[in-house]
């Protein structure tokens, strides 16, 4: 399989996403959040900037997070012209970034899983760091049943594991999809974990 740390690879991955709905989970977490009001929220692999863009019009400042080359423009011309002052975009690889800003929503879809085992610890505690009480975080984490769990450079869990990096938050949604279905890629067993959690 190529490998999806290619730029080509996810820079199609992203172009087939341009009609997709904005991701449940983000909703999830926006309806626990609460409005915006300004406040800061930060998306991680903001790939197609469906996310971004729904968390600008619900009021959020928004830090938005990828290492794609065209990230910026590709968000500018997405982005309301309201959102002037309240996007901030960030073109860098998660395992190189030391902080984030303090932010009241941190929301990763699809990403955190392609983090390099190596570094996850590191960047979660990163990523926890930066989110101020009583913010929430809402992610997709990989199973170990999931049919990617021997590509070494990615970061798989148990459930157990999964909800051990909750310790210390308030889980507000677990949900596991254990099933057979569709990626970019092709036919695959997807073995997901939809975590939303609040920071006490």
């Amino acid at each position: 399989m190529e490998s999806l740390a290619d730029s080509k690879v996810w820079a199609d991955y992203n172009a087939a996403q341009a009609d997709r709905p904005v991701r449940s989970l983000c909703l999830d977490a926006m309806a626990f959040a609460g409005p915006g009001d300004g406040r800061r929220a930060i998306d991680l692999g903001c790939g197609a900037g469906k996310e971004t863009l729904a968390m600008l019009r619900a009021g959020w400042s928004v830090h938005a997070v990828d290492s794609l080359p065209d990230t910026r423009e590709r968000l500018l011309v997405m982005a309301p012209e309201d959102a002037a002052g309240r996007l901030s975009i960030e073109v860098r690889a998660f395992q190189d970034l030391r902080d984030l800003p303090p932010a009241e929503l941190i929301f990763a879809g699809y990403s955190l899983p392609f983090i390099h085992p190596d570094r996850f610890a590191g960047f979660w505690a990163v990523m926890l760091s930066a989110l101020r009480p009583p913010g929430v975080l809402a992610v997709n984490l990989f199973g170990d049943r999931d049919s990617w769990a021997d590509i070494p450079d990615w970061n798989f869990h148990t459930e157990a594991g999964a909800r051990q990096l909750f310790a210390g938050l308030e889980i507000l949604k677990f949900e596991v999809y254990d099933a057979d279905g569709q990626s970019f890629r092709g036919p695959k067993h997807w073995h997901i974990y939809d975590v939303v959690a609040r920071k006490p």
